[in-house]
């Protein structure tokens, strides 16, 4: 292994980064002189770089075991950090694990034993409690989101976990939020703190209110898309059964969108994640569950349409706009005589009655998502895939979108007009030594 091991500056251009953020700067050099830290940094900040790549450097390439933990508060989360250490292509063997996959599945990638495990912790307190690889050379954990993991009700595992981890050298913890009391069991004694939450003039976010003319906003929300014109943004609804009335409505209403919550199946979830990601869908209606700890791109504009229960919620949210140096604007959609609560009071109100173009796209503008049945696993790479819609497929180089490889299959986006006419052409044909189904998504 030691001959694959890539050093920061390889590791940077694998993934197109010309230079660290001050933010991740400090953040590398405090955890590699420091072995209790507390970093804290707004969503859409680099976080994951800024833990990834100094937690690489402690590892031994030639120890066979887990030799770093990372624990997270949900699926999304845990499958975009496995992500991120994959592109970075360090030579160390990662793997994510968590509820809402088989665990046969897990027992099977855990018997070539990662160097980083990432996890829920309720599917890591699983394979704690059957002993399933050993824990001693653990030296680092991560708590990424830590303070979400407490508000989901993680605490009882964590605590469980924690003193199973007999030589633990480094404890590194992150969040977005200020000013959450870390509980006794992580043992965090004296730690360095990074607080990048403190530097508020960098945020660009304009909040503005709108005020439904009737008591249903469904139609006030159709008219702010209008005024806003297409772009891509997140409704924020706070319970699924929102989320259903919502896509309804939209979908009358001949407005793309796709759906986010916590009581959609796992592959349904990430499949809206990844429309989302590569342009299939401009709008995602979501729950909180999408306001951090998933991996979508800049946002232009959040809209609060349920409104939220807690200022932590509203912050969160938020931060899904505006993110790094760009602008962004949130808005509060609030419902005639809806109480609003303290924490979101004394807004301007916008008036929308000028309507900008939010017309269904036209085919021309829009994309489609394939699915193909092979992935990392198969032993290909993206080059493969896009080798294969340019040879095979007879695209240009600008007909072919984003191309999302996993462990077992892959997703690319293409001009909707011939998404049809690639899967008749590309169906069944062989990648690498496997003959893959290309489908519509």
């Amino acid at each position: 292994m030691a001959n694959t091991i890539r050093n920061q500056q390889d590791i940077l251009d694998k993934l197109r980064i010309s230079a660290l953020n001050p933010m991740q700067e400090e953040a590398l050099d405090v955890i590699q002189q420091s072995d209790n830290i507390v970093l804290l940094s707004p969503t859409g900040t680099g976080k994951t770089l800024a833990f990834l790549l100094p937690l690489i450097k402690t590892l031994n390439p030639e120890c066979s075991e887990v030799q770093a933990l990372v624990l997270v508060p949900s699926r999304e989360l845990a499958i975009q950090i496995e992500q991120v250490v994959r592109d970075m292509g360090s030579g160390f063997k990662v793997n994510a694990v968590y509820g809402g996959r088989s665990i046969s599945k897990d027992k099977i990638e855990l018997k070539h034993t990662p160097a980083i495990l990432i996890g829920t912790p309720g599917r890591i307190a699983d394979h704690f409690r059957s002993d399933r690889f050993p824990k001693t050379e653990i030296k680092t954990l991560v708590l990424d989101e830590f303070d979400k993991s407490l508000e989901t009700g993680f605490e009882g595992e964590m605590s469980e976990i924690i003193p199973q981890l007999p030589n633990l050298r480094k404890r590194i913890l992150t969040s977005a939020t200020q000013g959450v009391e870390i509980p006794p069991f992580v043992q965090l004694d004296s730690p360095t703190i990074i607080n990048y939450l403190k530097d508020k003039k960098t945020s660009r976010l304009t909040i503005k209110k709108v005020i439904a003319k009737e008591k249903d906003k469904l139609q006030t929300l159709a008219d702010l898309l209008h005024h806003i014109g297409n772009e891509p943004g997140i409704i924020f609804c706070n319970f699924k059964d929102s989320i259903e009335r919502v896509s309804t409505f939209l979908n009358n209403e001949r407005i793309n969108h796709t759906c986010f919550s916590g009581g959609m199946e796992q592959r349904d979830r990430e499949r809206s994640l990844i429309k989302f990601r590569n342009g299939t869908c401009q709008v995602l209606v979501a729950t909180d569950l999408a306001a951090r700890g998933i991996d979508i791109p800049e946002m232009k504009f959040i809209i609060h349409y349920e409104l939220p229960r807690a200022v932590e919620e509203f912050t969160h949210r938020n931060g899904r706009t505006a993110r790094v140096n760009e602008k962004g604007t949130a808005y509060v959609l609030q419902g005639k005589k809806e109480f609003v609560p303290e924490f979101i009071r004394d807004l301007e109100t916008m008036d929308i009655s000028n309507k900008a173009p939010r017309k269904p796209l036209s085919n021309s503008q829009s994309w489609e998502t394939l699915f193909i049945s092979g992935g990392r696993k198969d032993k290909i790479s993206k080059g493969n895939i896009a080798g294969l819609f340019f040879k095979q497929g007879g695209i240009k180089k600008d007909q072919l979108g984003v191309i999302e490889l996993k462990q077992d299959c892959a997703f690319v986006s293409v001009p909707l007009p011939i998404a049809n006419q690639l899967v008749h052409k590309l169906n069944n044909s062989r990648l690498k030594n496997k003959k893959v189904r290309v489908t519509v998504l």
